[in-house]
This record gives structure tokens, C-alpha cells and sequence, in this order.
């Protein structure tokens, strides 16, 4: 789980990353984090029920890495509860739409 190009180009620099603990869980659209950048603070939520596995411990010390490759810089791994949640999460051409909208 991370966040979009997009997202990451609107926040601007990202300065710190908070992220949960291995093995705690939520639901689908929970808050789960959040990215401080130098223009705001911003939560990020979780796209799918489930537990978090990982942390990417990269962040920790350099969490311009989510500037830098969005889609490769991840943030957390999960183990997702329900497998039929991915029905409901947008396609690229969807998301490009929304945000053209």
C-alpha cells in the first residue's frame, strides 16, 4: 500500500512518514497513517480490510523516497481480510477519470 503519483506530487516533499505496528489491523478505509510534507499533514487510508505484515523501514530514515518513486516506494504490506474489497477499488482509467472530473 502507498499512495498515487498524484498524491505524493500535491503534498509536495514528504518530510516524515507515521505508520502502524506489524500486526495491527483495519478495516477497509481506515485511517492507518499519515505522510507530513512540507506544505500540510495528511492521512492515509487503508484501501482494503486487513493486517498489516510490513513496514517499509526505509521511510523511517528517508521518507523522500515516497517523492521519489510513489508506486516502488511503498509503505506498508498487508494480508488482506477480505479478497472481494479489491472489487470496489478503482482502476487506473477510473482514478484518471476522478481526478480529471
Amino acid at each position: 500500500v502507498g499512495i498515487s503519483d498524484y498524491a505524493q506530487d500535491q503534498l509536495g516533499d514528504i518530510v516524515f512518514v507515521e505508520m502502524p505496528e506489524p500486526g495491527d489491523e483495519f478495516g477497509q478505509g481506515e485511517e492507518f497513517g499519515s505522510l507530513e510534507s512540507v506544505k500540510a499533514v495528511s492521512e492515509i487510508y487503508l484501501p482494503l480490510s486487513g493486517e498489516i505484515v510490513e513496514i517499509n523501514e526505509a521511510l523511517v530514515d528517508n521518507p523522500e523516497l515516497v517523492n521519489q518513486d510513489p508506486y516502488g516506494g511503498w509503505i506498508v504490506r498487508i494480508r488482506p481480510r477480505d479478497t472481494g474489497e479489491l472489487d470496489t477499488l478503482l482502476t487506473v482509467d477510473d482514478y484518471l477519470d476522478m481526478l480529471n472530473g
